[in-house]
């Protein structure tokens, strides 16, 4: 039975101690150096944090920063990655919420980590920390005891996804639902130690979590792909192919940059036989392509929110999709219940029938860092059972049974959308925007089929000044696409924002 990841690890080392565990554009490490590496950051650590303590990494990925992730679990904290091409004034925001005692970072980046201000932060250079294998020898003995109080339901990582209020939500998730989910996740997938899986996601950013931990239970190699490489469609394909990638679990937004950019004609890594995708929903003419140019491959359509660990549903495809098809999210992984929820709350079973996705199981995170009005909004008691406590996720996801049974996505339930791989709450773009002088009201919206954020506003300011603050305070993929000023928002009879009527009267119509 395994605890702590640190166990899949271990156990890798034990057993296969000289195959590549991780590699990234300039090096590979094995199973048994990054077990010793990881405790050289370990040691290190082990008088600066304490238990269930994060450590903050303002740095990309890189095998480097694996050694970074996995010391800090050996003394005992958790990691959160630090998105460095945010601006510093969000990622301020994102600092505030954790308030680390110690910030990863490398020498090219030690500037921009440096302007992240914060009481009694230790702003450390960790390629540094990786060179003194001289202090393993003194702390072996302490990582062993903050091992023997170590319990399963203790955070691994915290995820920062979009928040209502301006402030980033910070997810936590435990060392129990990661294990628990990967173990069912490779074995329906048939993933082992001879996979090379090419990992597409940044750290901070979950779906890079099924590549890690995939690896560290299987013993297959994780291959990092440079971040650059998404905008270098030859530096890409030549990467898949030279490394002779088996496995990509990617977000949906770099699939398309593939065949859009022609990737395939370029060059074609035959190697791949597991494709899987998550973060928005595929369109069929891009996965038409894929299939093309791998018809060998297993395709399949990962679900679920950073809120359950990865993925809660998923579905292998299996037959021709018209170009008007929707690709199901499928059925449950094993142990995980996901279930439909009407608005008087009553369970969903019929065919065609809206619901609320909401999921219980191992899989449901710890809840919102530090944010417990937040975490109870959507971390409840189950309302179908009133024996005992079951708490559940309410995802704000619509979705309903088709007539093979599977559960399909249609919407979101609120103002939150999926758009380039992320999850945004509209709001926040509000908040952000009504922030700037000269605006008086916004409104942010979203077009689903051409995937565009549409700003509404109405003030004083001009469009180009708007954009140009946004760019300081919030990450590209919230800046709008199109900004349109209006004199007065149209409102409904209960003296809300007309949203239908605001798109239909000033976009769709335009």
């Amino acid at each position: 039975m395994y605890r702590n990841i640190l166990d899949l690890l271990e156990k890798q080392a034990k057993n296969i101690p000289d195959k590549l565990a991780f590699g990234d554009e300039y090096k590979d490490i094995t199973f048994e150096e990054l077990v010793k590496k990881s405790k050289v950051v370990g040691a290190f650590l082990s008088d600066k944090i304490k238990i269930s303590e994060p450590v903050a990494f303002y740095m990309d990925k890189s095998v480097d920063a694996v050694c970074g992730m996995f010391g800090t679990v050996y003394a005992g904290g958790f990691y959160s990655f630090l998105d460095v091409k945010q601006p510093i004034n969000r990622v301020q925001t994102v600092v505030d919420v954790l308030t680390p005692s110690v910030i990863f970072t490398t020498s090219a980046l030690f500037e921009g980590a440096k302007q992240i201000s914060g009481d009694n932060i230790n702003i450390i250079v960790l390629d540094e920390i990786l060179q003194k294998d001289d202090i393993l020898n003194e702390e072996e003995e302490v990582l062993q005891k903050i091992r023997s109080s170590f319990c399963d339901v203790n955070p691994l990582y915290v995820n920062f996804t979009s928040g209502s209020t301006g402030i980033p939500k910070g997810v936590a998730v435990s060392h129990r639902s990661v294990i628990e989910f990967i173990e069912c996740f490779v074995d329906i997938f048939g993933i082992n130690q001879e996979d090379i899986i090419a990992n597409q996601a940044p750290f901070d950013f979950d779906v890079s979590v099924k590549d890690i931990y995939s690896g560290l239970m299987t013993g297959a190699k994780v291959q990092l792909i440079p971040k650059a490489y998404f905008s270098k469609p030859t530096d890409l394909m030549d990467y898949l192919y030279d490394k002779k990638v088996t496995v990509l679990i990617w977000a949906v937004s770099a699939m398309c940059f593939v065949s859009i950019m022609k990737g395939f004609e370029y060059k074609l890594p035959e190697h791949i036989r597991l494709v899987m995708f998550s973060g928005e929903v595929l369109p069929i003419k891009h996965y038409k392509k894929w299939k093309q140019f791998l018809p060998e491959a297993t395709f399949v359509n990962l679900y679920g929110p950073t809120e359950i660990t990865c993925n809660c549903t998923y579905h292998i495809l299996d037959r021709e999709y018209g170009d008007t098809d929707a690709i199901p999210i499928g059925k449950a992984f094993p142990n995980e219940k996901v279930f439909l929820l009407d608005d008087n709350d009553k369970l969903v079973e019929k065919t065609d029938e809206l619901g609320e996705l909401c999921v219980s199981g191992t899989s449901v995170a710890l809840g919102y860092y530090k944010d417990a009005e937040r975490s109870a909004q959507v971390f409840v008691q189950n309302p179908l059972n009133d024996k005992y406590q079951e708490i559940i996720y309410r995802t704000g996801d619509l979705a309903f049974y088709n007539q093979d049974g599977d559960l399909v996505y249609a919407s979101r339930k609120d103002h939150q959308i999926k758009h380039l791989g992320h999850r945004i709450e509209l709001s926040e773009i509000d908040v952000h925007v009504t922030a700037c002088s000269g605006v008086t009201r916004a409104c942010c919206q979203y077009d689903s089929e051409k995937q565009r954020l549409i700003l509404f506003y109405t003030g004083t300011i001009d469009k180009k000044t708007i954009l140009k603050e946004l760019r300081d305070t919030v990450p590209p993929f919230m800046i709008p696409n199109s900004v349109i000023q209006v004199e007065e928002m149209p409102m409904n009879k209960n003296g809300k924002i007309d949203r239908k009527a605001l798109m239909e009267e000033f976009y769709f119509n335009k």
